[in-house]
């Protein structure tokens, strides 16, 4: 752990809404919420409440050293294509276990609307 650093996973209960292009890819009210030294609220959601069928797994990987290898999917909803703007860790480390297999969104390239 690099000192200083620090990592939480939270259960929240706010409506996440995630929107791409104008088509809506996620809906949920059983987000986790991390928070992350430096960086802002992620906003993890379960697989369940993404519109899967409008992602496309891609062959990009990244090594985070506070949860470990992230996989990454791209939007291929209506029209049009974005390259991996979703990812998530199948094997996260044991210090956030729980985000295991949820699903983050850069608001960089989609719509991430949060109410309470």
């Amino acid at each position: 752990m690099v000192k200083g650093h620090t990592i939480e996973v939270k259960q929240g209960t706010q409506k996440v809404t995630v929107t791409i292009g104008g088509e809506t890819v996620a809906e949920s009210t059983r987000p986790l919420l991390v928070f992350e030294t430096g960086l802002p609220v992620r906003y993890y959601l379960p697989p369940e409440d993404v519109r899967t069928d409008l992602l496309t797994p891609t062959d990009t990987q990244t090594t985070c050293p506070f949860k470990g290898v992230a996989a990454y999917w791209s939007y291929t909803g209506p029209g049009e294509r974005r390259d991996d703007v979703v990812w998530g860790y199948p094997e996260p480390i044991d210090s956030v276990a729980q985000i295991k297999d949820h699903l983050s969104f850069y608001d960089s390239v989609a719509t991430v609307t949060v109410a309470d």
